[in-house]
């Protein structure tokens, strides 16, 4: 998915507002209630990504926005309107999932101007609407394919091609990378990233994978059990995590925890710190530990630790470092790098 045409925004410069407003959103099927007081502002152009683990009700969440699901309670605003009741094509917004959903039948061409053909626009706009996003995705050479013809990456952007044809109010994506290799995962999130440059639009985008979330985002909406944990930027929930969920969810490694009796001057229940957070010495620490494997990545190193009081310790240091198995070190934390929590799981102010 590559932006490269030149001018190829032209067509989207009097793009209509894309603002979304969820007021206690609520969702139950039967007696199993899977979203719980939904509350979320999205301002025009912002890209937006929910994350959380399996069965957290972010998908749920994304069907009710496009309409595709019916809230228990709540309502959603799209341009301050409340779209309720309206169907998802008079919603505005265009929808792209992890299984492509194309018509195997139908050329690329075919697939991307069926949508406009159905509403009955123009000809001569229907042609302009597809060659501006052919250009924009560099799908030029495969017009004439049918989707049996093309690789997962190359599926994925007539996908979101014929999303991008109708000018949405909003895009919404629903795990596109999930059937895509890791190589092209990451070529494919970068243009994912210069789309929602060159379009200017509002974009909501679901994942389970936090890498996706933090590599995109404007702002993050962490979710667990149908319920908002936190809501922020990439590197402010990085830092700054509400709860000991958001802490061990967002970042690769995760963060260590330690109970907080086996740390000196602390009123914690637990402490929290991030693996890059951490300096190991073979002489002196914090936490004797032993060295229980090793993960040679190049650019970093990944030392894991059995310490005798502080537990499974990961420790990243940069570039490569040379530790044996069963090495004993001493872990210690970064200076005013520690996050305090309650019994709660709480940040601790």
């Amino acid at each position: 998915m590559k932006v490269s045409a030149a001018g190829a925004k032209s067509t989207f410069e009097e793009r209509a507002v894309g603002s979304l407003s969820l007021n206690s959103i609520h969702k139950s099927f039967g007696e199993v209630e899977v979203l719980n007081d939904i509350n979320l502002d999205v301002r025009d152009g912002e890209f937006v990504v929910f994350v959380g683990p399996s069965g957290c009700g972010k998908s749920t969440l994304l069907r009710i926005i496009a309409g595709l699901e019916t809230a228990s309670a709540g309502t959603v605003q799209i341009n301050g309107t409340t779209v309720n009741a309206q169907s998802p094509t008079e919603r505005g917004i265009a929808m792209v999932f992890q299984t492509y959903a194309l018509y195997p039948h139908l050329t690329v061409r075919d697939n991307m101007r069926l949508g406009l053909k159905q509403a009955k626009l123009p000809k001569a706009e229907i042609s302009e609407r597809v060659e501006t996003a052919t250009a924009m995705l560099s799908l030029e050479n495969y017009l004439d394919r049918r989707p049996a013809e093309l690789s997962g990456g190359q599926r994925q952007r007539v996908a979101i091609g014929r999303a991008v044809v109708r000018e949405p109010t909003l895009f919404l994506f629903d795990e596109p990378l999930s059937n895509l290799d890791a190589e092209l995962r990451v070529n494919t999130r970068l243009e994912f990233a210069r789309l929602h440059r060159e379009l200017d639009t509002t974009m909501i985008y679901v994942t389970h994978d936090q890498t996706e979330a933090m590599t995109l985002a404007d702002r993050i909406v962490v979710l667990r059990d149908g319920q908002i944990e936190q809501i922020g930027a990439p590197m402010e929930l990085y830092n700054s995590p509400a709860n000991m969920f958001v802490a061990g969810f967002i970042g690769s490694p995760k963060m260590n925890f330690i109970p907080g009796n086996d740390v000196d001057s602390t009123r914690a229940a637990q402490i929290g710190v991030r693996p890059e957070h951490l300096t190991i010495d073979r002489m002196r620490g914090d936490w004797k530990g032993k060295v229980t494997h090793i993960e040679h990545l190049g650019v970093d190193t990944n030392i894991y630790l059995d310490c005798e009081s502080a537990g499974l310790l990961t420790v990243r240091l940069f570039g490569e470092q040379e530790y044996e198995a069963d090495e004993i070190v001493y872990a210690t934390p970064t200076e005013g790098r520690v996050i305090e929590f309650g019994t709660d799981g709480k940040v601790l102010k």
